[in-house]
């Protein structure tokens, strides 16, 4: 990762059920990190996760691509549900 960019994720929070999206700042713990919850539980459209971020002081770096892989619940576990996150590389917006 480049000097200056930074990853932002986003996943369904286990406590709302609402799509949170999140920008990790290594080194700080994640309570530090800017996040932004969204309305309701329907994925959020890219212009919707790219407004939530200029909110929160970042820009896309490489467009509006974001990576989707799966988790799960409880690890090694194949009946355990699948949790969704998605990633995309970010920077701090100009002034």
């Amino acid at each position: 990762m480049a000097a200056g960019t930074f990853t932002a994720q986003m996943a369904v929070s286990r406590w709302t059920g609402r799509w949170r999206l999140y920008v990790v700042l290594l080194g700080k713990r994640s309570s530090q990190w800017p996040e932004y919850e969204f309305d309701g539980a329907v994925v959020p459209t890219v212009a919707a996760r790219s407004r939530a971020l200029n909110k929160l002081g970042f820009v896309f770096t490489d467009g509006a691509a974001w990576t989707w892989v799966e988790d799960s619940v409880v690890a090694d576990d194949a009946a355990s549900p699948v949790l969704l996150i998605a990633s995309a590389s970010v920077r701090e917006a100009g002034p």
